[in-house]
């Protein structure tokens, strides 16, 4: 087991590292930049070092200096949680190379797993239905014609190392396919450093369900079932549960079997998510695999029982997995609404500064993952997630009952947040009958 872990990220999920560390009496450091020394995670851990000024790149992203702070503070291991690092090949290499356990896959499956273009085509190999679409990367309108011809309008332009919505576009014609392919260019090479795009036929309101794994180093995997994902916007998830209202478990068996042979086709070990699309015949896609611990963990956490992060790091620290599939069970439904720091009556402007008072429901199976409190300054360099509210119930219309009142009881000042805008989408008729898509928030704002 390790003696001591650092965790190499900030906010919500460095507190809930933290936690499943401290239960399983491992030492912790957290690294911090100026503009975080005063958040709670700096203060919940054994030790705290910082790593630079308050942007990202100077501070989360710094390899060299969080690599340092691993080496002066003796961490034998580093948890890299999600964004940032988490999913950055050179870094799990370099933890390698650094005599650091790197708490996730192997530098290979990143590596792979971020290359969306190989990934399909490992997926497909290994028999998970994909997207019709492009093999290769296209570079020119032309190259976008010729697979087009095979797909039909409407498609989709994604970048190649792509992630968070971005390098994305729709076209619905050939009228727009020249200035939205420049257009994702850009951004994708602005976001990535990699212009590569790729076409896949676009799906119209599918749902977004996602299959999560655990694997070990010895061979067994298992999955934890679904989570749907569907509620975004801008491709950035806004509320997720499990059960998903769209799936039986006859396609619940055939996802999670699908995502376990994709997972094994390459090897992979720790705990990830594999993503799909689902259209209304019940038929669904591989888009993407995550390669790290999901915002949204929490809901398969309430649901199953199993603590996703401990079990994370005791596969990294060698262990092999206690339960079977056999053993992974449903209990009730649970919900998560994220809380971001944004003014949904100014289209979604962030909302950073001091937080003059705070106050967080409670109550039976209502759970609260945050790093915030009364006196708390939000930085304005990073996410605006600022809080994650998740709620379980027996059954779902109990689950919805409990997150409304908890969205209701949620109060922060003066900062604005997203949680009335949640309360309203919840009690949104297509909602409360689980008949949402991927486009329902477009759908609903425009209400």
């Amino acid at each position: 087991m390790f003696s001591k872990i650092l965790v190499a990220n900030r906010g919500e999920i460095a507190v809930r590292i933290l936690r499943a560390c401290r239960e399983l009496q491992i030492k912790t450091v957290a690294i911090y930049s100026e503009a975080d020394k005063n958040s709670l995670h700096v203060a919940f851990a054994d030790e705290a070092v910082c790593v630079g000024k308050g942007p990202a790149s100077e501070s989360y992203l710094n390899i060299s200096a969080i690599i340092s702070a691993a080496e002066v503070t003796d961490s034998d291991a580093i948890h890299p949680g999600y964004g940032f690092l988490a999913e950055n090949s050179r870094f799990a290499e370099i933890c390698e190379s650094s005599k650091i356990k790197f708490i996730g896959p192997s530098a290979d499956n990143i590596r792979l797993m971020g290359d969306k273009v190989e990934a399909k085509k490992t997926m497909q190999k290994a028999g998970v239905p994909l997207i019709p679409g492009s093999k290769e990367i296209i570079n020119t309108k032309d190259e976008a014609v010729r697979i087009i011809k095979e797909t039909g309008f409407p498609i989709i332009l994604k970048a190649k190392a792509g992630g968070g919505g971005k390098g994305m576009r729709i076209c619905h014609s050939d009228i727009s396919l020249t200035s939205s392919l420049h257009t994702a260019q850009s951004e994708a090479s602005a976001a990535f450093g990699d212009p590569g795009l790729y076409v896949e036929k676009y799906l119209e309101n599918p749902r977004h369900i996602e299959i999560q794994i655990a694997a070990d180093s010895y061979g067994n995997m298992i999955h934890l079932g679904e989570r749907d994902c569907s509620i975004q916007r801008n491709h950035q998830k806004i509320i997720e549960e499990s059960p998903s209202p769209a799936i039986d478990s006859h396609i619940r068996k055939k996802m999670g079997q699908c995502a376990l042979r994709g997972a094994k086709a390459i090897g992979y070990q720790s705990v990830g998510t594999v993503e799909f699309l689902l259209d209304d015949d019940g038929n669904f896609y591989f888009m993407e695999m995550n390669t790290r611990i999901q915002v949204e963990h929490p809901v398969t956490e309430e649901i199953t029982g199993v603590d996703l992060v401990k079990m994370q790091i005791l596969t990294a620290a060698g262990e092999k997995l206690k339960l079977k599939q056999g053993d992974i069970s449903f209990q009730g439904n649970a919900i998560e609404c994220r809380i971001n720091a944004e003014d949904p009556e100014r289209n979604f402007m962030p909302s950073p500064g001091q937080i003059d008072f705070s106050y967080f429901p409670g109550g039976k199976d209502i759970r609260i993952d945050t790093h915030i409190y009364s006196g708390y300054d939000i930085p304005p360099y990073y996410d605006s997630l600022i809080a994650k509210i998740i709620a379980k119930g027996k059954n779902r219309k109990e689950a919805l009952a409990k997150m409304k009142r908890a969205l209701s009881e949620f109060l922060i000042e003066p900062t604005k947040t997203t949680a009335g805008f949640c309360l309203k989408a919840i009690n949104d008729i297509d909602f409360i009958n689980g008949k949402y898509h991927t486009g329902f928030v477009d759908k609903f704002l425009s209400k």
